[in-house]
């Protein structure tokens, strides 16, 4: 099970920093990340770590303002999302990918809303 926590209302220029807790998952053997799906747009990777070899992936719009990190121990995966824009606002969503299968697992939407 995944569930993701940590969404709300920030101003432009905040922080905000969500968390997915990923119960009976071993992050050695998946992708874990976050996509969102903004108004009106399609759903969209946001950033992804290996849970293999810690490799990270950034979309453009969200590199040097978003950061992806995980704990294997707490089985948890966090966005720190700094310098939010209002374009960041959007339901985000955790994910995790089995490396060989590529079976998806996803979490509930959490809403972040950045006012301008």
């Amino acid at each position: 099970q995944l569930q993701a926590s940590g969404g709300g209302l920030a101003q432009a220029g905040g922080s905000l920093r969500l968390s997915c807790t990923a119960s009976g998952f071993t992050f050695d053997d998946y992708a874990i990340g976050w996509f969102r799906q903004r108004p009106g747009k399609q759903h969209e990777g946001v950033s992804c770590i290996s849970g293999r070899d810690g490799t990270t992936y950034y979309a453009d719009s969200v590199k040097g303002r978003f950061t992806i990190a995980y704990d294997n121990a707490k089985k948890s995966v966090f966005l720190q999302m700094n310098s939010l824009k209002s374009e960041d606002t959007a339901v985000y969503y955790c994910n995790l990918r089995h490396l060989r299968s590529q079976l998806d697992y996803w979490g509930q939407g959490t809403q972040v809303t950045v006012s301008s």
